[in-house]
């Protein structure tokens, strides 16, 4: 499947909500973490498969602000994974040039846990291949309310004036204020939502949905996303004859 995709067209940007690890568990007989667990190992893999790819940014819905109202213990445990994540895949991520982001309301974090991220996201800052952005206790409304309230206030205090404020401006203001927006977004485990992920940076990225769970998810997976991504045709608002005309030109 990899050799029938188009290299020219890859997707710059593929963000991923992955689902399904505690559905997963459940089918296995498994405690919830194992499930966690599990899909790290498809973390690994499809970080070290994105990098291959050519892909520019790999977003990650890793942990949401509604993840908080879930058991504390299940809870504990995924902050627990994380840093044990970070240990272990640090000089992988430096070996394979790959720089760690974050976004979220990080404040929100253990400390154990914010450190474990900071000193990777030092690490790897200088890293130019593949930027791995992980969304960490991220909510999109979340996201936007603060935005707006950042400007609210540059407004109030004649930072920038009210007819200023465009959709590029407000864009310059979210948590992702500089990364492109997604292409492509995936979301496995069978759902069809995007649960408060990217909603402002999704206006025109193209949706697929998959039924498996996020521990299964593996390299011929993310192949099988991209030709059906590839296999699209985005016009942004505009008619096909004008999308033909302009890749003429």
């Amino acid at each position: 499947m990899k050799s029938k995709i188009n290299q020219s067209n890859i997707p710059q940007h593929v963000a991923i909500i992955m689902d399904g690890n505690g559905r997963w568990a459940k089918n296995q007989g498994q405690a919830r973490i194992n499930g966690h667990r599990m899909g790290a190992e498809s973390v690994r893999k499809i970080v070290e498969e994105s990098s291959k790819l050519g892909i520019k940014y790999l977003t990650l819905y890793a942990f949401s602000s509604e993840n908080w109202n879930r058991p504390q213990e299940e809870v504990n445990a995924i902050m627990a994974l994380f840093v044990e994540f970070v240990k272990l895949e640090m000089n992988n991520l430096i070996k394979n040039n790959v720089r760690l982001m974050l976004i979220g309301n990080i404040s929100q974090l253990p400390a154990e846990t914010l450190n474990s991220f900071n000193q990777c996201i030092d690490e790897t800052s200088s890293c130019t291949g593949l930027n791995l952005v992980l969304a960490v206790s991220y909510s999109s409304r979340w996201e936007i309310v603060e935005a707006a309230k950042q400007i609210a206030t540059d407004v109030r205090n004649n930072i920038i004036k009210e007819n200023e404020i465009t959709e590029k401006l407000f864009s310059s203001y979210l948590t992702t204020k500089n990364i492109p927006d997604p292409d492509l977004l995936i979301r496995t485990g069978g759902e069809y939502r995007i649960s408060n992920f990217l909603m402002w940076q999704s206006a025109y990225t193209e949706l697929y949905f998959t039924d498996v769970y996020w521990p299964d998810f593996r390299e011929e997976n993310l192949h099988k996303a991209i030709l059906d991504f590839q296999s699209r045709e985005r016009r942004f608002g505009m008619t096909g004859e004008q999308i033909l005309d302009k890749n003429k030109h």
